[in-house]
């Protein structure tokens, strides 16, 4: 299937990451519901189904796999996807650089956070489909 076939739900804490990650999606034509907060991504799992969660290790003060625990069972047929790492991007390294702080781990390039989702989007098809 083509990227603009799969919807995503993003899940993230961080304004900026969600903003960014979001961009790196919709640029390769995934359709992408992003939020920060559990009870609206509750919430947009009414307005429909999304193929996969990507979600942060934690999200407010829940961890990411809980959350994508949650999630799942209210939509057993989406995939997850946990985000351990921020986009290697200029606005997150004015952040940290600007500062003077490092990051660890580094930062991943856009096309592995691509090639990660379309790894879990055929995962999950083919776990739902045999």
């Amino acid at each position: 299937m083509r990227p603009e076939n799969y919807t995503i739900l993003l899940l993230h804490s961080a304004p900026v990451v969600r903003r960014v990650t979001r961009e790196i999606l919709e640029q390769k034509g995934y359709v992408v519901r992003a939020t920060g907060d559990l009870g609206v991504a509750v919430d947009m799992l009414h307005e429909t189904k999304p193929d996969l969660l990507l979600v942060d290790l934690y999200v407010g003060d829940i961890s990411g796999h809980d959350a994508a625990m949650y999630l799942t069972g209210k939509c057993p047929s989406m995939g997850v996807l946990i985000i351990a790492g921020v986009p290697a991007d200029q606005r997150m390294e004015n952040r940290t650089v600007g500062e003077g702080f490092r990051v660890f781990p580094k930062p991943f390039h856009p096309a592995d956070l691509l090639a990660a989702v379309d790894d879990a989007l055929d995962a999950n098809r083919k776990r739902l489909h045999g």
